[in-house]
């Protein structure tokens, strides 16, 4: 089937294609959709059985090469039952344009969430996103500017991107690049730094932290959770004593267990508020 170009809209689904998976009962996916007119691609992971099923979204860190969608981590995501997407942003395994740090490829998210709403194999309803590391600013920002968003995990996450400018000498040249100089683009660190805005969002959020993480300071957990609790926000943290950026993959795991069993009762009292309501 082929589309003319002018028919296609942003958030539609244009190319599906199934890739090899090396776990039984998980089906992996190569989704091609469209963000801002452009093509761009991300990973879909379903799980074998009953449809339709709740969806989460998972929003990488990094950039470019690094930092990149691992199959691993969605597969594990996969195995609690959840159909998982993970986009790779623009320019990212085939897509077109160029990622920019939480700037305008957080539409490759904005894009993706009723993309993934569309599947016939997601249950309707808010999508809720995990974030990790810069992916949590992508994450944020889909809480604070879209509808259609569920419960917000933030793993590892940037909270303040003024804070990691400073923090991440390795860092520097790649944010004045991408991002621009703090004291003269002031306001795009700003738009990056969730910290700044928790008051434009109702989304409940749970904070996950290495304590001894070297690539975002245990700070920017401490920074949002002080700044959702003067909002008033619905949030919980967990603090992973001496633990880096990326878990080992015992604590990992429980981790991912404690995060989705949060997601069920989260998405559980959606329900509930809906059919009181």
């Amino acid at each position: 089937m082929s589309i003319a170009l002018d028919d296609i809209q942003d958030g539609q689904l244009v190319g599906k294609e199934q890739i090899r998976c090396f776990v039984k009962h998980i089906s992996l996916y190569i989704l091609t959709y469209v963000s801002q007119g452009l093509k761009v691609k991300g990973l879909l992971a379903v799980p074998d059985g009953t449809s339709p099923r709740p969806a989460v979204i998972y929003c990488r860190g990094g950039i470019k090469r690094v930092g990149m969608v691992r199959k691993r981590r969605i597969i594990s995501m996969a195995k609690r039952g959840y159909v998982v997407f993970a986009p790779y942003y623009r320019g990212n395994e085939g897509g077109e344009g160029r990622e920019d740090f939480g700037g305008e490829d957080r539409f490759d998210l904005f894009h993706a969430i009723p993309m993934v709403q569309s599947l016939e194999e997601v249950l309707p309803g808010p999508v809720p996103i995990i974030g990790f590391s810069r992916g949590a600013v992508m994450a944020m920002r889909a809480a604070r500017e879209c509808s259609g968003v569920g419960p917000v995990v933030v793993w590892g996450g940037v909270s303040d991107m003024l804070d990691t400018y400073e923090q991440r000498v390795d860092l520097r040249r790649m944010l004045k690049r991408v991002v621009g100089h703090p004291k003269k683009q002031i306001e795009a660190y700003i738009d990056r730094s969730p910290a700044c805005w928790v008051n434009e969002i109702n989304s409940p959020i749970y904070i996950i932290h290495g304590t001894h993480d070297s690539q975002v300071d245990i700070g920017h957990a401490r920074k949002l959770a002080n700044s959702l609790d003067q909002a008033g926000k619905d949030y919980t943290m967990v603090l992973y004593t001496g633990l880096e950026h990326r878990f080992p993959r015992k604590e990992d795991e429980k981790a991912l267990d404690d995060v989705f069993a949060w997601l069920d009762e989260k998405l559980k009292q959606s329900k509930q508020e809906v059919f009181s309501t």
